[in-house]
């Protein structure tokens, strides 16, 4: 087995990368969503590590108002008595889905193995077309494969839940991602079984890795930038984790699915170093988003979903001191062991000190659970300077008379839904081409679509909670 170089670079003799191109040498598995999965000798090494084994762990999908009382109330006394705005909202996090769509149970393990398939597709339908044009060789296609294979393997407990509700919680000011974790739990795996990969191609993979996030590479300094775009795109959203999930999702949960992302591998170009779509494709494109943010509206964000999460953050808050959750969270050597079944730990430890988080499991269990009593839409003009309910804004807000709440009483969410580009339309910051003849690309202006498209991009609801029962009435 002879080494493959890549310019100036050779990889080790022990790895052949034409052979791992040839299905013949590839190990395969098949995938409900994707058919067949050929799976290469290089990511196969990655694969068998308990470090991502662990992804089968985790699921993929994880104050009463009175009548009188309006969101713009709330808003307006907001802080009149002294009470401070706070960060206690719910943007995303679906791990508890299959409490509510009991066929959701699919986990990380197969959405990687999901996103490695359609990355290696992608970089292969780009090699067939302009494979000359854009130099791109085994190497690229290896890194891209290992980037789709890895770009979870550091996600915590509970999808975004743990991330997004749990650590700023109990770390003040955290600014701990998922996205970072699965940086150094790439090194910490090729370190730790001696994974015989260049150091180049793992640069790129967690280069890759980190496209999305704020700590991605300057576009400008890296090699073949468009290669960036394929696992997690930062420049405009459209990229093969996305195929994945809203395929995958929609599938278990039942629902339809009429986003087509194969016409979009097909017919995408890459111009200037950026991939690049048909003009033609504009409304494809926002038939993704837009499954997207129906997929947030009526599942991710579903009034029982978020009732549940609401009661297991507060269940690893309750336990955090006594098994020090949050304790290992910048050690991937202990962070991988931890995983979704430390709801069973904290549900069968009889020590006194989980007592109060072991009774929120129960009621999970025993479905008593947090009461959803109402949500209210934010109006579009208060968007801009809008700053997050929080439980104290709603105890604050109350009238005299009737039952006094606490804050410990409400539980509220703030859940924002939009076409991944804020208030902005998505299509704003995506290139079109008008034909294969033509090397122009442009942008699609508002006034250039249908008019049946949406003039605002995002929602803002927020959704309130009673924790106990008797007060929701």
């Amino acid at each position: 087995m002879g080494a493959y170089c890549n310019g100036n670079v050779s990889l080790s003799p022990s790895y052949d990368v034409a052979s791992a191109q040839d299905p013949r040498f590839c190990k395969h598995v098949h995938d409900n969503v994707h058919g067949n999965i050929y799976l290469d000798s290089l990511s196969l090494k990655f694969i068998d590590t308990e470090q991502f084994q662990r992804l089968r762990e985790l699921k993929q999908l994880g104050a009463v108002l009175l009548p009188s009382l309006t969101l713009r109330d709330i808003i307006g006394k907001c802080g009149s008595c002294g009470c401070k705005c706070g960060s206690c909202g719910c943007n995303c996090g679906c791990g508890f889905t299959n409490m509510v769509y009991p066929g959701a149970v699919h986990s990380r393990f197969e959405h990687s193995l999901g996103v490695y398939w359609l990355a290696s597709q992608c970089v292969e339908k780009l090699k067939t077309y302009q494979g000359l044009e854009l130099g791109i060789d085994r190497f690229d296609i290896q890194t891209v494969k290992l980037a789709g294979l890895l770009h979870d393997v550091g996600h915590g407990p509970f999808s975004h839940l743990f991330e997004r509700e749990f650590l700023p919680q109990v770390i003040s000011g955290s600014d701990w991602s998922h996205e970072q974790m699965s940086v150094d739990m790439v090194d910490y795996i090729v370190d730790e079984h001696h994974i015989d990969v260049y150091p180049q191609m793992i640069r790129r993979v967690k280069e890759m890795i980190l496209a999305s996030s704020e700590y991605a590479p300057s576009m400008s300094s890296s090699e073949k930038s468009f290669l960036y775009d394929i696992v997690a795109n930062g420049r405009n959203g459209i990229d093969v984790d996305k195929f994945d999930y809203l395929l995958r999702d929609c599938r278990a949960c039942g629902l339809g699915c009429n986003f087509e992302f194969q016409r979009l591998l097909e017919t995408m170009r890459v111009l200037d170093d950026e991939i690049c779509y048909r003009a033609k494709d504009y409304l494809t494109i926002h038939k993704m988003f837009a499954t997207r943010a129906d997929l947030y509206r009526t599942v991710y964000t579903h009034p029982k979903v978020k009732a549940i999460e609401l009661m297991v953050v507060d269940a690893l808050v309750h336990a955090n001191s006594y098994l020090g959750i949050s304790s290992n969270i910048h050690d991937p050597s202990e962070y991988w062991k931890l995983d979704d079944t430390i709801i069973k730990t904290i549900e069968t430890t009889p020590n006194q000190e989980l007592k109060e988080a072991r009774e929120l499991i129960l009621r999970i269990r025993r479905r008593n659970l947090y009461q959803f009593c109402n949500e209210y839409p934010v109006p579009k003009d208060m968007l801009d300077n809008y700053k997050k309910v929080t439980a104290q804004d709603i105890v604050c807000s109350q009238k005299s008379g009737g039952v006094t709440l606490k804050e410990e009483d409400v539980a509220v969410c703030n859940v924002k839904i939009d076409l991944t580009r804020g208030k902005h339309n998505p299509l704003e910051s995506i290139h079109f081409f008008k034909d294969y003849e033509s090397d122009e690309k442009f942008t699609i202006p508002d006034d250039r679509v249908s008019h049946l498209l949406p003039t605002s991009y995002q929602d803002m609801i927020v959704k309130v909670y009673a924790k106990k029962p008797e007060l929701v009435s």
